[in-house]
């Protein structure tokens, strides 16, 4: 069941989204070579917990953690610990917070350095491609046509597109109806209306789509091992397209 927000939900679930968006730009502001990801699960903990929220990846579903930070192949859901953050990496931090019983959610890949050209341009085309599907947003607009947009785009540079993991609605909880691709046909899935608020988050390899999940449960890695960017907003539909919660 896909539910439309009432302008009280939408209230709070702006708010939820300001504190994950000054959260992620913290984080920006303050990753750098020689941090773990432990100390950016602790910098993302405390922020959230100051902003009068609470982390809402911790504890999800068994997560330790309050973020996910995911390092060059490890496409999402990677655990925070003692791995050091290398010159060269692009680290993918997701990030969620409940304020007030509604959620946001969010995601940013950061270059650390000096990352080269071809990841530089994957983390560009990743987040533009958010921005692609964001242009045939309206009510009225199917699952597809954003699927389509965010595919056609990527694929154009010979990009993987995730098949295994999707967006999703979001509201008082964090992963509600319906499921969000990232690939999809013109005119073909679910009609979306205004009021219903959804995270779109694209997830695009250099390589292969296909992925794979490591022993420990969470991490999903590309399968030839090459990086992968994650950028994601929460968005309310509108009427004429859509509002962008988390920027």
């Amino acid at each position: 069941m896909v539910s439309i927000k009432s302008e009280h939900e939408i209230a709070y679930m702006r708010i939820a989204n300001r504190i994950v968006r000054d959260c992620l730009d913290m984080l920006e502001e303050k990753i750098k070579p020689g941090m773990t990801t432990k100390q950016l699960d602790r910098l993302a903990h405390d922020f959230i917990r100051k902003s009068d929220a609470v982390p809402s990846f911790l504890g999800y579903g068994g997560f330790p953690a309050s973020i996910c930070t995911s390092i060059d192949e490890q496409v999402v859901h990677g655990i925070p610990g003692e791995r050091v953050i290398r010159e060269g990496d692009i680290v993918s931090v997701d990030c969620g917070a409940i304020y007030r019983g509604y959620n946001g959610d969010a995601a940013r890949t950061f270059g650390i350095g000096d990352i080269g050209p071809e990841k530089a341009q994957l983390i560009q085309v990743t987040k533009q491609s958010f921005f692609e599907g964001c242009k045939v947003l309206k009510d009225g607009a199917r699952l597809g046509d954003l699927g389509y947009a965010i595919q056609s785009y990527c694929e154009g540079f010979g990009y993987g597109v995730v098949r295994a993991l999707v967006g999703h609605g979001i509201g008082k909880d964090m992963h509600e109806d319906p499921e969000v691709p990232n690939y999809g046909k013109v005119g073909h899935g679910l009609r979306l209306r205004a009021g219903m608020t959804i995270a779109i988050e694209p997830m695009i390899n250099l390589g292969t789509w296909d992925v794979e999940m490591l022993d420990d449960g969470w991490t999903i890695v590309t399968k030839d091992g090459k990086p992968s960017a994650h950028y994601e907003n929460t968005v309310l539909i509108t009427r004429d397209g859509v509002e962008i919660l988390s920027l």
